[in-house]
């Protein structure tokens, strides 16, 4: 055959591709990646999630940003002339005979832009039997057209982000990361000639692989050594560690993505970065007291978005998959602001309030409960704004047992902590964190306060939901001012804590039973954010507290958000008063309150010390009478708050004390306050088998 007649048969069989050839554009813009790029709020990468399993192709790769030195050996290696002709190598077509005009296992037979015409049209692909005559004339057919349309570079581009260079690896950038570990732009001249090599046998051995690429190296006058191990090395980094941006692992579980172009997120990549290095550098100074895992969300006050969500601490932990954020944990000390605020908006109580860290015996439906502050010591009476600052566990309990579970249930749900039981369940162990909840719903709880009491879900991609009033603007000020009172928290943390900030910030910290989890969630004028620090498993921390565990983090996340920016004090809102009070045993100061309650003047003695619940008879006590004494001069006393006194399942009486003539035997002293609700129960036996009569 004459070949001088080949373009002219060509163009006489053009009928055989009727397909259309498609733009540069069209295949650049269609071209969907087997992997999402989530990005951060400004547009930076911030993680890379694989949703389409059955191929592995990256972003498209623009020509500039991949290697001159992977371009030269793509084009030595399969298209030479690939600059000079116009799609049909016409002169490699003269060096070979008709039979295998057609072959693609001869170079320079099938070019460059032949081959890209079978990726582009399904029709003109290499079956595994061999293309028919008609398919390879319409791919030579094409591969004109394409070259007389495609600038060379459009044509090189899409070939090496459409080209199947090994295994589910389509594209310059899934082969570049999977098998060398980086991006195109950074392949060396050997990690080039492997990749073209490639293409040639895609699934062929590494020494096979190893003698192609030292050919591309010899056209190139470049030295083989070492080519042998590099392409055994990366021939089994197949199905390693994920591809892309890894910043936000757990963050990307929560969205539902399909294959598609890149998705911008409100988080802030830097702000991420900076969240999980944290918080990685501290747990890993705390190895030695067995701690390994910690989450760390940051949300804007405004909107509620997420700008950090670190779930774990990666190859720190045992169990890395588990998201932080959103596991149940037991809160600790971190739900008595809750408790507070509620305290405060019904009045009950003001920031000045005594309340008293005694000893207390609390019966419930399980047995007695009998709470302890973390230091095991007491503190005698204290005003509630040190009770709070301070985090004391008898005084929140005794304000939980004057509210009752039940509310205390209630006003925790409305701010989104979802509690799976009704206030029974809990009993009094509710106000020092006896319920499990999610980093997220406490964070986001701890936003409410923020934003005065106003509640709104952290926002999805479904339409933010309004934000709806939970709590009393006034009594939220109360509890705010407290948490970012470093005075009021010194008698337990001292005044060099890592709560203590530059600028305003209001900060409770937590640690549930047996140090199995350490909480510090706190707001600024414009974040809030919470850290969660423990085992996955369940397992004790050694010695860990929350301003030693969670709090570091918490204070450097904060400095870092507020850098340059300090945080500002907001106003206080209205029904809100300020007075100078003398506390008991407190340093005179003055104080805020709800109007109405405040003492009336600067000098006033402090407020009367207010009781909780029935102090006296303890749980257990035990009376022995005297019979040497007459009865009528023995008497017990009954002394708690105010309310209704039923003794042995008899009304006695009503008040705050009474006296009653003891009578031998087991009894139970019940105290009920408004509408019937059960303060508090207590046994006490009294012991003595006979009395003397009363001289007369």
């Amino acid at each position: 055959m004459n070949l001088r007649w080949a373009p002219v048969m060509l163009l006489g069989l053009a009928a055989v591709s009727a397909h259309a050839v498609p733009t540069f554009a069209e295949v650049r813009a269609a071209h969907r990646s087997s992997d999402v790029t989530l990005l951060d709020r400004r547009g930076e990468p911030l993680q890379t999630v694989r949703v389409d399993r059955t191929v592995r192709r990256l972003d498209w790769v623009p020509l500039k940003a991949i290697s001159p030195a992977l371009l030269q050996a793509i084009v030595l290696s399969e298209d030479r002339r690939f600059y000079e002709h116009s799609g049909v190598d016409w002169s490699a077509v003269a060096q070979s005979a008709w039979a295998n005009l057609w072959n693609t296992r001869t170079r320079g037979a099938s070019t460059l832009t032949m081959q890209l015409a079978g990726l582009l049209d399904e029709g003109l692909a290499r079956p595994a039997g061999g293309r028919s005559v008609g398919q390879k004339v319409g791919q030579a057919y094409t591969a004109t057209r394409l070259d007389a349309r495609w600038k060379k570079s459009e044509i090189l581009e899409a070939y090496l982000n459409l080209a199947a260079f090994r295994g589910e690896l389509v594209g310059i950038g899934a082969l570049s990361q999977t098998l060398f570990g980086k991006h195109p732009s950074g392949l060396d001249v050997q990690e080039a000639a492997i990749a073209a090599s490639l293409l040639r046998g895609p699934n062929a051995g590494p020494d096979t692989v190893a003698k192609r690429a030292c050919g591309v190296l010899q056209l190139q006058q470049q030295s083989c050594t070492g080519v042998v191990s590099l392409a055994a090395s990366a021939l089994v980094r197949r199905g390693g560690p994920a591809l892309g941006e890894q910043l936000a692992p757990h963050y990307a579980r929560q969205l539902a993505l399909v294959p598609g172009p890149a998705v911008k997120t409100s988080l802030d990549a830097r702000t991420q970065r900076f969240a999980r290095d944290t918080l990685r550098r501290h747990l890993a100074s705390l190895t030695a007291r067995n701690v390994e895992d910690g989450a760390v969300l940051v949300l804007d006050n405004r909107t509620g978005e997420v700008r950090a969500w670190v779930g774990s601490s990666g190859d720190l932990s045992d169990a890395a998959q588990v998201d932080g954020v959103v596991a149940r944990r037991q809160p600790g000390s971190t739900l008595k602001p809750f408790i507070y605020e509620l305290a405060f908006e019904r009045r009950l109580l003001s920031p000045s309030s005594l309340i008293d860290d005694s000893p207390a015996e609390i019966s419930t439906p399980t047995g007695l409960y009998l709470p302890q502050n973390y230091d095991r010591q007491f503190k005698g009476w204290v005003s509630a704004r040190t009770a709070l600052g301070a985090s004391l566990n008898v005084p929140a309990v005794r304000v939980g047992a004057l509210l009752g579970p039940d509310a205390l249930v209630a006003r925790l749900n409305a701010l989104g902590l979802d509690l799976p039981h009704d206030g029974g369940h809990y009993g009094p162990a509710l106000a020092l964190g006896g319920a499990d909840v999610t980093l997220m719903a406490l964070t986001n709880a701890y936003r409410a306060l923020a934003n005065g009491g106003m509640y709104a879900p952290v926002p999805t991609a479904q339409r933010p939901a309004a934000p709806k009033r939970v709590a009393d603007p006034a009594a939220v000020f109360l509890v705010t001012d407290i948490l970012a009172d470093n005075t009021a928290r010194a008698r337990t943390f001292g005044l060099d804590s890592s709560l203590v900030t530059k600028g305003f910030a209001a900060a409770k910290t937590g640690t549930s039973k047996d140090m199995r989890d350490n909480w510090c969630i706190g707001f600024t004028d414009r974040y809030t954010v919470g850290v969660w620090v423990g085992n996955a498993s369940g397992e004790a921390m050694h010695q860990v507290s929350g301003t030693s565990g969670a709090a570091p983090v918490w204070q450097a996340v904060m400095r870092y958000l507020h850098d340059g920016h300090p945080s500002v004090r907001g106003p206080a809102p209205a029904g809100v008063v300020a007075e100078r009070v003398h506390p008991d045993g407190e340093p005179v100061r003055d104080d805020w309150f709800l109007a109405g309650m405040q003492p009336g003047g600067v000098a006033l003695p402090p407020p009367a010390q207010q009781r909780f619940g029935i102090t006296t008879p303890r749980q257990g006590s035990i009376y022995a009478l005297d019979p040497d004494i007459p009865p009528a001069a023995q008497r017990v006393a009954f002394e708690g708050e105010r309310g209704t006194w039923w003794l042995d399942g008899r009304r006695i009486g009503h008040g705050e004390k009474l006296s009653w003539a003891p009578w031998p035997g087991r009894h139970e002293l019940r105290l009920l306050g408004p509408g019937g609700r059960v303060v508090q129960a207590v046994t006490f036996e009294v012991r003595g088998a006979s009395l003397k009569p009363t001289k007369r």
